[in-house]
């Protein structure tokens, strides 16, 4: 019955997303609203993480699985994509990169922050 609570409040926020995109006129993924409102509800304790933590780490645990429908659809869309493979090739590792330096750069600030309030 926990883990149905936990996945409740996750999917209850990610519909909230999805809300969010239908009112907002921007070009925003409905997930991303999701992922915002879920750290806001973290952050401002209104969801604790101890009332999402086994589910959420479930759901990081079988994220693999859930590439599966998008790898079918890429290989369903090979007619569309040949015309463009060299641009993506190139653009895929590039983006990548950049994400991973942001992410690993966004890492270092959050666990220095942690440091200092430690201190204190």
């Amino acid at each position: 019955m926990k883990y149905l609570k936990q996945f409740g409040i996750i999917i209850a926020i990610s519909f909230l997303g999805e809300i969010l995109k239908a009112i907002i006129p921007l070009s925003i993924p409905a997930n991303i609203y999701g992922l915002v409102l879920m750290l806001l509800a973290l952050v401002t304790k209104t969801v604790k993480l101890s009332e999402v933590k086994e589910t959420a780490y479930f759901l990081v645990e079988i994220m693999t699985v859930m590439f599966i429908p998008a790898g079918v659809g890429l290989m369903a869309s090979w007619g569309l994509l040949k015309d463009i493979l060299i641009p993506v090739i190139v653009i895929t590792p590039v983006t990548t990169v950049i994400v991973m330096a942001v992410t690993g750069r966004i890492t270092q600030m959050v666990v220095r922050l942690e440091k200092k309030r430690s201190k204190r």
